[in-house]
């Protein structure tokens, strides 16, 4: 096992500037839906801001033939599609350092990659790192990683692998040995791209610049945390996918874990990216093994009538569940996770409901408890929530929310914007790390063995009335 080299850090937009050292991506699935809509569309953003290397080429690996013209002419009609567009950068430019490889890649056989990458070094001069980016299914996760091995692919290289990183604790365990036996681990990246949202970011620098924030973070003031993901799409367009998955491995123990992790987690000693994965980890272990009693499955109305999904399918397109966290901060403080499809509307939510005053005037009053709760769309805001006295003769209170507004702070970037620049700078703050992973999969195995049953619910609703009782005796911050 080889650790990656360091790389030197990413210059800024305004000169143009990239890292130094010559650096070769190779993307597996280029042709994949991931690559079409996030990856490649991140590349050429990169270009346009100038912090790619000063010396680069992007090899697409796939199992189908194509020219390197053909190639860079599939991801000029991705960036016509999904943006940004070939026309607002250096798209010539770009195109010139696009190459493919074709024939697949398995432990038994490289296809065209050798070949492609002795070009592309040739080509670049010196030594050049080497970046796999394994945009493919998970299930070819574990093939993928000995052919590294098998056609000598590790030495001096870094390796991106797209979530989900497992689908139980035993594909977790088997997969990881395999990551661990051929990479050190400084070389392994594990994308949750959640993390890498600009505003889930905002969560966590609001908390800890703000004391007045800080203090209250906590299970003496904080009543329940909730985190809620909710989509009106259906699943039509990766419906093979979704059945397969469900809402429950797609989301949960997935995106929302790592979200809910990321507001209990305890401080860290400063920012740098070794600190944040630790702290999100070590909160990941105080998770109590989640109770199948505490977890509501749901399947919206019209789901097997979608092409690909059969007859009989009791697949989950929602799931909520309601989270313990055993340490001192959080102790006895309900996190309540749900994501789903065909819901009422588009939302991205983490929400602190605070508790009722327990003494003084209000005591007891049943004033609407005060919040405060992050939208993570579009570029972010932040909403507080306030019980304030209602204006008039008679008196009495209300409920008052400011709004600020976080999109016209800066200019955000994508996510996958971010994962990419970090891998090149060898910055794995945005990432997840193993011992959180292996706790995460620990956390749900009773659930994966009891699984409760699915219920309908109706599409444009926020789900069966009985995730409703998980918020208990509180409400949702997003209801009906």
């Amino acid at each position: 096992m080889t650790t990656a080299p360091q790389t030197a850090q990413s210059g800024s937009p305004a000169d143009g500037s990239g890292p130094e050292q010559p650096t070769i991506f190779v993307m597996y699935g280029a042709t994949g839906d991931l690559s079409r809509r996030l990856v490649s569309p991140a590349f050429f953003e990169l270009a346009r801001l100038g912090r790619l290397p000063r010396q680069w080429r992007l090899i697409g690996c796939g199992r189908g033939e194509k020219t390197h013209e053909e190639f860079r002419d599939f991801i000029r009609e991705a960036l016509e599609e999904f943006g940004p567009q070939p026309a607002d950068g250096p798209w010539d430019e770009f195109a010139a350092n696009l190459l493919f490889a074709g024939g697949g890649f398995t432990e038994a056989d490289s296809g065209e990659l050798p070949g492609v990458l002795a070009q592309a070094r040739e080509a670049l001069g010196g030594e050049a790192e080497l970046v796999h980016y394994l945009a493919i299914p998970p299930g070819a996760f574990l093939d993928t990683t000995k052919g590294f091995e098998a056609h000598g692919l590790v030495e001096g290289s870094r390796v991106v692998y797209e979530k989900p990183y497992g689908t139980s604790l035993a594909s977790f365990e088997e997969l990881d040995a395999e990551v661990q036996r051929v990479f050190d681990e400084s070389q392994v990246f594990r994308i949750d791209h959640f993390l890498a949202f600009e505003a889930q970011q905002d969560v966590m620098h609001a908390r800890f610049a703000n004391p007045w924030l800080a203090s209250i973070w906590n299970r003496e003031h904080v009543a329940q945390v909730q985190v809620d993901v909710a989509e009106t799409l259906d699943v039509a367009q990766r419906a093979s996918f979704y059945d397969a998955t469900g809402a429950f491995l797609d989301m949960i123990v997935t995106h929302l874990f790592q979200m809910a992790a990321t507001v209990a987690m305890e401080p860290p000693a400063d920012l740098g990216p070794g600190a944040l994965q630790a702290a999100r980890d070590a909160a990941l272990q105080d998770f109590r093994e989640l109770d199948p009693a505490e977890v509501v499955l749901g399947q919206f109305e019209g789901y097997t009538d979608i092409d690909g999904v059969p007859d009989d399918s009791t697949t989950d397109t929602l799931a909520a569940a309601r989270v313990w966290i055993d340490n001192d901060r959080w102790r006895g403080v309900p996190f309540l996770l749900r994501s789903g499809k065909r819901m009422t509307a588009d939302e991205q939510r983490v929400t602190l409901v605070l508790r009722t005053p327990e003494d003084g005037p209000y005591a007891g009053s049943a004033t609407a408890p005060s919040t405060i709760s992050f939208s993570l769309l579009e570029g972010g805001a932040v909403d507080v929530a306030l019980t304030v006295r209602e204006p008039g003769v008679a008196g009495g209170t209300t409920q008052g929310t400011a709004t600020l507004p976080l999109a016209g702070l800066g200019e955000p970037a994508l996510p996958y914007v971010h994962l990419i620049e970090h891998v090149l700078t060898g910055d794995r703050s945005l990432f997840t790390g193993v011992e959180g992973l292996r706790a995460a999969w620990t956390c749900i195995e009773r659930f994966s063995n009891d699984r409760p049953a699915v219920l309908p619910y109706a599409p444009g609703t926020w789900g069966p009335e009985a995730a409703d009782a998980l918020a208990e005796p509180g409400q949702w911050f997003l209801r009906s």
